[in-house]
């Protein structure tokens, strides 16, 4: 597996676990740091890089989703749909080192191996509504 990609996998369950045990992602992102030592330092780092900006940017990429995802509230999605989305809304239109297709691939795929059957589905038609949206300065 590519690192980049285990850096989202990691991140995705970061936000998971923040998401069910209601602790702060900055204590999920410790956690996971000390419960998993071997783990490659450049994966850590990329990992971190997503929960942090997803931490720090977190009203605004809910807004981003919501905005797209029709009849959808962003509580009402599925906690791992909801933060394969953030992380990938944050990929697309926040952090700037990711191709648009890279994003919405990974987050597809992500979709497919950790959501329900229709998730990737879900995932894709949400993030090609937040990258065709045009940014606003």
């Amino acid at each position: 597996m590519r690192k980049r990609t285990r850096g989202r996998e990691i991140a995705l369950q970061i936000l998971y676990a923040g998401e069910i045990t209601k602790d702060p992602l900055e204590v999920c992102l410790e956690r996971r740091r000390k419960e998993d030592p071997a783990e490659d330092p450049e994966v850590m780092e990329f990992a971190a890089h997503l929960v942090e900006g997803v931490i720090s940017n977190l009203k605004d990429i809910d807004d981003m989703v919501s905005a797209s995802a029709d009849n959808w509230k962003i509580e009402r999605m599925a906690t791992i749909d909801r933060n394969i989305l953030r992380i990938a809304a944050f990929e697309l239109k926040l952090s700037g080192d990711v191709p648009p297709k890279v994003a919405i691939n990974e987050a597809i795929e992500m979709a497919k191996k950790y959501g329900d059957k229709d998730s990737g589905k879900f995932v894709n038609g949400i993030l090609d509504k937040i990258n065709k949206t045009p940014e606003v300065k």
